[in-house]
């Protein structure tokens, strides 16, 4: 089995044969998890560092009206939550969202994998700068960007992660989320998520078909989201 994990931090900063070791090491006993299932729970103490094999999961908060609102998308290859011991008490839930392998490695585990291997430590601070910077791409797109252009960005964005882990083809991805998933997400209803995807297959932008993302016109897209990749830093990734 590919690791997507090791995959995705060796591309953001070179790992040797000795780190992929220590990483081998740190992700060597996962769980599988059904879908919708919540690794953790908003209130819950800080747990261990989760780490995304297989499959997809979200971070998410539910409003007091019962509404959700999802906040990420964590993908093969993502990990979360390695500064939350600093927390008492977790401020979001993380839930699958399909089946999914997930590492659960104990703090210390992380921590002296980092300590002993400065290219691990680099590449897992770069990744948490790309969360950041996705972070507040999806804060501008609530607030600033229109319904189509909203759903356009975010299928830019979930293009170029997946295809940083090469699971694309030919400009096909698999993207295995409901409408409803996508509201949740973009903050608007199944029914305008609906309504945007189809103005999006009648431009030649791209379609989304059986759980599959098509990506029929790449520059149409990026010009519809007025797209620009900066906030994942590919540049910095070179650069480590």
């Amino acid at each position: 089995m590919d690791n997507r994990f090791i995959q995705k931090l060796n591309g953001m900063a070179l790992l040797g044969a000795t780190e992929k070791a220590a990483l081998e090491e740190v992700t060597a006993n996962p769980t599988r998890f059904a879908a919708r299932q919540d690794l953790i729970r908003e209130g819950d103490p800080p747990g261990p560092v989760l780490v995304m094999l297989e499959g997809w999961a979200c971070r998410y908060k539910v409003m007091p009206s019962g509404t959700r609102q999802i906040v990420a998308f964590l993908m093969p290859g993502d990990s979360c939550d390695l500064h939350t011991k600093l927390l008492t008490e977790m401020d979001h839930s993380i839930q699958t969202l399909t089946p999914a392998l997930v590492a659960r490695i104990p703090r210390s585990q992380i921590e002296k994998a980092m300590s002993e291997h400065r290219a691990i430590a680099d590449a897992m601070y770069i990744a948490q700068l790309v969360d950041e910077g996705i972070m507040r791409a999806w804060i501008v797109s609530m607030g600033r960007r229109s319904s189509i252009e909203r759903v356009a960005h975010l299928m830019c964005e979930l293009y170029l992660r997946v295809r940083n882990i090469g699971l694309t083809h030919d400009h096909h991805f698999a993207l295995p989320l409901s409408q409803q998933v996508l509201a949740d997400a973009l903050g608007m209803t199944p029914v305008h998520i609906n309504r945007v995807l189809k103005e999006l297959r009648l431009a030649g932008a791209m379609a989304i078909k059986r759980g599959s993302v098509a990506i029929m016109d790449p520059v149409k897209l990026v010009q519809i989201a007025g797209f620009d990749e900066n906030y994942l830093h590919r540049r910095l990734r070179k650069a480590a």
